[in-house]
């Protein structure tokens, strides 16, 4: 009996020693992979982020005014159809129901329309305007012409090189006049055919527009 105990210890001894060794090996491997990642695959997944955020980076921007808020859907519009980034105008004092109430001659619209000098405070500004090629500018018409604010916003930028046109939404006025008044304050932008819309304009319209323009949709870019 005793002798049968030291054979059974003898093979016992060697699957302990076995067992205990693929434990420790089974061990490090799992402990090396979860806890310090190779530094190949930290510069892949750092490398692909910024290929991703460069490649959604936006080329086009719209910048719209919208007083009465005719013009926001249709800037929106451009800017889903486009891929663009929007930015609107807003002015650092804003303006009340009196304040374009246009049957008084004195309500503040009027009075701005009437002054050609007048340039509204535009209450935040684009911070990355080098960045973009196109830009889109949308407003209202007041009497004939683009509101004043639009010529602040004209007057804070550099345009120089980059493609603009502007839409308006208007009842009936043209857009030639302010497209007149704007390319004056940047003649030096390659200037594309402007827009007038209805307001409501539905996506088909605009859509169209922009076909003409060639601006390409986020899937053509």
């Amino acid at each position: 009996m005793r002798k049968m105990n030291k054979v059974f210890s003898l093979l016992l001894a060697p699957m302990l020693v076995f067992g205990l060794t693929a434990c420790q090996a089974s061990g490090e491997t799992a402990g090396s992979a979860d806890s310090q990642p190779s530094s190949a695959s930290v510069g892949n997944t750092t490398e692909s982020a910024e290929t991703e955020e460069d490649t959604e980076q936006s080329k086009i921007l719209v910048a719209y005014f919208s007083a009465t808020g005719h013009t926001r859907p249709i800037a929106e519009t451009i800017a889903e159809l486009t891929g663009a980034d929007l930015f609107e105008i807003v002015p650092a004092d804003p303006y009340t129901d009196e304040d374009l109430n246009y049957s008084n001659d004195n309500c503040r619209a009027n009075q701005e329309q009437n002054d050609s000098s007048v340039r509204p405070e535009i209450a935040d500004k684009v911070e990355n305007m080098d960045n973009y090629d196109v830009v889109l500018i949308g407003h209202p018409i007041w009497w004939g012409q683009e509101p004043r604010i639009m010529d602040t916003f004209m007057e804070s930028y550099d345009f120089s090189g980059k493609t603009l046109v502007n839409f308006c939404t208007s009842g009936g006025s043209g857009i030639a006049t302010s497209t007149e008044h704007l390319k004056a304050l940047s003649p030096d932008a390659d200037w594309l055919d402007g827009h007038r819309f209805e307001t409501g304009a539905d996506e088909k319209t605009i859509q169209e527009w922009l076909d003409e323009l060639n601006i390409p949709s986020p899937d053509q870019k």
